[in-house]
């Protein structure tokens, strides 16, 4: 019985093994994430007999063709949590951190919990590409708001309000016409010191070139609400340059963001469970993506606690003799991204108030008892949760019992 630790870094690796009494076979050395080198200490672990396990931790990306190589050369690899590491100790009251420690303190965790490691298989490319697009949604969406509320900030120098003239819905390709609008019309100047008429005239052609419909009691509002400001910036080309450059950023984020809203959805809609998850109340086609994205096949984990564990809407536990902590936060171990998305769909059921839906009733009986707002929400997630864990899970044990779940 062999263990072997790898502690991943960024490009390289540090190798040791160990057998049961703290017999070490492969004294720690550092190996590089070239394919050459993975497949050379995929023989070298080979070498060293059957019974031989691979352990590492989970380390963002770094980790992965580590993982892929060993497992395509028929190597039992177990990804693990840091923190079930971290947790465990090294059997010492010394703290020490080194790459070389932790190459043997994995091995011994390893060999200390041999009976209970899960062996990794790797994400389908649909996937694992489906929460690559998840997160670069996020990344924009949070780069979109950011620069939109940075653009607002400078129009109240130069044209107060002017994004709330339009209540035009964004376009397919991401534009929006009160962006579109301040980029040619960035100062209320450019519309106030000209005449009425004149604007109607210019803001005609504008609506043509930039494919807007034209009203012609719009380009009246327009031109009214543009006078009666102070601006605190001149009209010049020092402004013009701030608040065009500040526009064109927030459009072609929000071009990118589009691209990748479609491809997302395009995605989800490959997956088996699609239909399952955006038909449940609350959930949308972006949300449900998202959804399907960070929880991946439903089947790997064993019952609903470990779903719901996963996500870190599970109450910690604090306990100690006669002592009994009566309220617990939620643990917050798993993915701040499926988090953020339950939020979503929580908050979704709060604002629409569906009396006849389950986790309705769950999260306003827990209003109606007083508890505070983030509880009864997380508490409504973790219902909206196990709700979710049966019926995906269902409908794939049902429907395609012949794929294999991966291990989680």
């Amino acid at each position: 019985m062999n263990a072997v630790g790898i502690d991943i870094s960024k490009g390289k690796c540090m190798v040791a093994a160990m057998r049961p009494f703290g017999e070490v076979t492969l004294t720690p050395h550092e190996v590089t994430h070239s394919y050459a080198n993975l497949e050379k200490l995929g023989y070298d672990i080979i070498g060293l007999g059957e019974n031989t396990r691979v352990i590492m931790e989970a380390t963002g990306r770094y980790h992965e063709p580590v993982a892929a190589v060993l497992h395509e050369m028929g190597i039992y690899v177990c990804v693990l949590n840091p923190i079930v590491i971290k947790q465990s100790g090294a059997g010492s009251v010394r703290k020490v951190k080194s790459d070389k420690k932790d190459a043997l303190k994995i091995a011994k965790y390893g060999i200390d919990n041999w009976t209970t490691l899960r062996q990794y298989t790797p994400t389908d490319a649909v996937r694992q590409q489906l929460k690559l697009f998840s997160r670069q949604y996020n990344l924009y969406m949070k780069t979109s708001v950011a620069l939109q509320n940075n653009l607002i900030a400078l129009l109240d120098k130069t044209f107060p309000g002017a994004n709330t003239i339009f209540d035009s819905p964004t376009r397919a390709d991401g534009h929006q016409k009160w962006v579109d609008f301040i980029t040619s019309f960035w100062h209320c100047d450019c519309i106030c010191r000209v005449s009425q008429n004149a604007f109607t005239e210019r803001y005609q052609k504008w609506c043509k070139r930039k494919g807007y419909n034209f009203s012609e009691s719009k380009a009246e509002d327009v031109y009214i609400s543009s006078a009666g400001h102070f601006p605190t910036l001149p009209k010049n080309a020092n402004t013009k340059l701030l608040i065009t450059s500040a526009a064109a950023e927030l459009s072609a984020v929000r071009e990118g963001l589009m691209t990748i809203k479609a491809e997302v959805i395009r995605l989800a809609k490959q997956l088996p469970e699609y239909d399952i998850v955006i038909g449940m109340y609350g959930v949308g086609e972006i949300t449900g993506s998202q959804l399907m994205a960070e929880l991946g096949d439903v089947r790997r984990f064993n019952n609903r606690k470990s779903i719901v564990a996963f996500a870190g809407i599970d109450p910690e536990v604090s306990q100690s003799g006669s002592y009994q902590r009566v309220s617990n936060p939620s643990s917050k171990r798993g993915s701040p991204h499926l988090r953020k998305t339950l939020f979503q769909v929580m908050d979704t059921y709060l604002k629409r108030s569906p009396e006849d839906e389950p986790v309705y009733q769950f999260l306003d009986k827990k209003r109606a008892e007083g508890k505070p707002y983030y509880v009864y929400m997380t508490a409504a997630a973790n219902k909206f949760l196990r709700i979710y864990y049966a019926r995906v899970k269902e409908h794939l044990n049902k429907h395609y019992p012949e794929q294999d779940p991966p291990e989680l």
